[in-house]
């Protein structure tokens, strides 16, 4: 099973990340109501890949999950 963020609901009951009893995000149309460019700018890591295969923004994982490469010398 994945592994998604889990919010501290304590601290912020409204967190768009909450999850209902079956893994769904509750504030789903939060995230669908963004542009492409928007979701991008606020997903700027690997954590968040499954978030984005949730919301069927598959698309986007190549832009939002970028590998970073480095050269022998470093």
């Amino acid at each position: 099973m994945r592994k998604f963020y889990q919010p501290d609901l304590a601290a912020n009951f409204d967190n768009p990340f909450v999850r209902d009893g079956n893994d769904k995000l509750v504030r789903r149309s939060y995230w669908q109501d963004m542009n492409d460019h928007t979701l991008v700018m606020a997903m700027t890591n690997d954590e968040k890949r499954a978030h984005l295969i949730d919301l069927r923004r598959e698309h986007l994982i190549d832009q939002v999950c970028t590998q970073e490469i480095l050269s022998p010398d470093e």
